[in-house]
C-alpha cells in the first residue's frame, strides 16, 4: 500500500472529503485521477477537467506511486 504521507502533492484532513487523500489545496480526491486515467484520459485532460489541480501535482503523484511499486518489487 502506498504511504501518501511522503508525497507533498497530496493531503488528508479528517472531515474533508471524508478523510480521503486529495490533491493539496483542493477537494479533488486521488481516486478521481486513477478513475480518469483508467478510462483513457490523459494527464493534460485531467488537469483541464479539474481546476485547481496542477500538472506538477499529478506528475508527483504518479512518480510517488511508481517509486512505491519499484520498492515493493525490489523486496
Amino acid at each position: 500500500m502506498t504511504d501518501w504521507n511522503e508525497c507533498p502533492a497530496v493531503e488528508r484532513t479528517p472531515g474533508k472529503v471524508s478523510g480521503a487523500w486529495v490533491f493539496s489545496g483542493t477537494r479533488i480526491p486521488l481516486f478521481a485521477l486513477y478513475e480518469n486515467l483508467a478510462s483513457g484520459a490523459t494527464v493534460e485532460e485531467f488537469v483541464e477537467w479539474f481546476p485547481g489541480v496542477e500538472e506538477r501535482q499529478v506528475r508527483a503523484v504518479l512518480e510517488h506511486e511508481a517509486n512505491t511499486l519499484r520498492t515493493a518489487l525490489a523486496r
